[in-house]
């Protein structure tokens, strides 16, 4: 979510009412693209087949979920936008196929919470054209720095969601795990692919960029100040 968020309004219309769907956890493929073949993922409709997008509103602590779905929906689209810049630049590179591959896991996450925000009622930050174009950018200024720097944009960015994604956890656990039983099953599916993301990201000599302390730091700050406001505004 470095500076991570959408230009895309939830459509309400969407949304099934009665979708039945479950969570799978994705497991890496054998021998994929990279120097060392070890993570190779899934390129789309990998693992995630989703709960139902009916739930019961009845006792949620309203604050506390929306904030938790708008702000997550709005990271998605925004590591969506970063991942479409870093495409833009390094598409038809090596790492083209890996970068597409988490990009792929990406838009499902986005799905899924274009689902929750319509199932549980929430607006999307005001925030989204800004994210929509910081991300992109975000995205493309790291592929010009070469392979590396985009792989360390990945690290500081998968690191940061994966963090925030723990203190969401946390929250609904302290709240009531049974009744928000269905969303933490997809927010800990989606942390394990953020991780997941993280660890390619390091395979792939993200820490070998140039001013790799300097950018992660920079780029963190930025996802602090983009969880922050899309929580609220």
């Amino acid at each position: 979510m470095a500076v991570a968020a959408a230009g895309m309004a939830v459509s309400a219309a969407g949304a099934a009412p009665a979708v039945r769907r479950s969570l799978g956890r994705c497991r890496p493929l054998r021998g994929g693209a990279g120097p060392r073949g070890r993570w190779a993922l899934p390129a789309g409709g990998w693992c995630l087949r989703l709960c139902s997008t009916r739930v019961s509103l009845e006792g949620i602590n309203r604050p506390v979920i929306d904030r938790i779905i708008r702000v997550d929906h709005a990271g998605e689209y925004g590591a969506n936008r970063i991942y479409a810049g870093q495409m833009a630049v390094l598409g038809r590179s090596s790492v083209g196929p890996i970068i597409r591959q988490m990009w792929n896991q990406e838009k499902d996450h986005l799905k899924k919470f274009n689902e929750l925000m319509v199932a549980y009622r929430v607006r999307p930050t005001v925030l989204l054209p800004l994210w929509n174009v910081a991300g992109f950018v975000l995205g493309a200024g790291s592929a010009l720095l070469g392979k590396k720097g985009a792989m360390a944009c990945t690290v500081a960015v998968e690191e940061s969601i994966s963090d925030h994604y723990n203190n969401q956890i946390r929250t609904l656990v302290e709240e009531d795990p049974e009744k928000y039983k269905e969303l933490l099953q997809v927010i800990k599916q989606f942390r394990d692919d953020e991780r997941e993301h993280h660890d390619i990201g390091i395979e792939h000599d993200a820490e070998a960029a140039p001013a790799y302390s300097v950018l992660k730091t920079a780029i963190q700050f930025g996802c602090k100040a983009a969880i922050f406001l899309s929580e609220r505004i």
